[in-house]
């Protein structure tokens, strides 16, 4: 199914003690581009999430978010360190000396100098982390990914719809060819009728020269070429697999085909039809850049 770059999604639970929430959000990008934010004590699942990922998602800039709160008392230890302790003690009293104040150092005011403490816990199982997160991860990325096939769905039907009106186009520039062609020999034959007056027609010359002009007007290989592509066009979108960069190189061929057309047919109308033909084709370029 295809699916836009474009999506979001979310999951929280609690497992084996652990409260996790997992946010996914994600814009169109080129490549796969990853960033995460998860808690500093659980730096290790950085690697593991953007691996999972790219198991899942081929394109786009995937932004994740972790929080990981646990439930369980975890035993810690705190360490002062006595010597920075005794320094700052001695540097207040010598303060309090040298300045006349009044020596109240205290407990609380040693405390204010968080550097003299080191707080250590007990050591994580990260494979029990990863495995709690891991399974909210998979939900939200599930969630994640059925709002970028929904978003995909709708894109899909646009470009159809605007394949379909390409389509159309193409089988007016087919029907209105042949009758510039026709319509040039005429205006020729009136043209050499009154130079020449009296003078006796070279039928040979005038189908020669109407001959030069449709040879120098076909479009019909170009038409058939469209056709085609059209039809690659939707057989992609009938595809699961990510096809974004297939189509973007697909919607070029279309555009100098298109071109081509332009630059070939001598004819007012089919030049009008070019220039809407070129207009759809851009806004299926935009809708592609967005699709994985």
């Amino acid at each position: 199914m295809i699916r836009s770059m474009t999506g979001y999604g979310r999951a929280q639970e609690v497992l084996d003690g652990l409260d996790i929430t997992v946010e996914i959000k994600s814009v169109n990008h080129r490549y796969f581009e990853f960033s995460a934010r998860t808690p500093r004590a659980y730096g290790f699942l950085d690697e593991k999430i953007k691996s999972y990922l790219q198991s899942r998602v081929n394109r786009g800039k995937v932004d994740v978010y972790v929080a990981v709160e646990s439930l369980d008392t975890v035993e810690a230890q705190v360490d002062i360190n006595d010597t920075l302790a005794a320094g700052y003690v001695k540097a207040l009293r010598e303060l309090s000396q040298r300045y006349q104040l009044p020596d109240d150092v205290t407990v609380s005011t040693i405390a204010g100098y968080h550097d003299i403490f080191t707080v250590r816990k007990t050591p994580e199982n990260e494979e029990r982390i990863w495995a709690a997160v891991g399974q909210v991860l998979s939900k939200a990325v599930d969630d994640f990914i059925a709002m970028r096939e929904v978003e995909g769905a709708r894109m899909a039907e646009d470009v159809r719809a605007r394949g379909a009106d390409i389509l159309e186009k193409v089988a007016f520039v087919e029907q209105r060819s042949p009758e510039t062609v026709a319509a040039y020999r005429a205006k020729l034959e009136a043209r050499l009728k009154e130079v020449l007056a009296d003078k006796t027609l070279d039928e040979r010359m005038i189908l020669n020269e109407a001959a030069i002009f449709a040879d120098k007007t076909a479009v019909a290989e170009e038409t058939i070429r469209l056709r085609s592509h059209i039809s690659q066009l939707y057989s992609m979108l009938e595809g699961g697999s990510p096809i974004g960069r297939k189509l973007d190189f697909l919607v070029q061929e279309i555009n100098r085909e298109t071109n081509t057309i332009g630059s070939k047919a001598q004819d007012v109308e089919i030049a009008r039809v070019v220039v809407d033909v070129k207009a759809e084709i851009e806004k299926i370029r935009e809708q592609i850049q967005n699709i994985e």
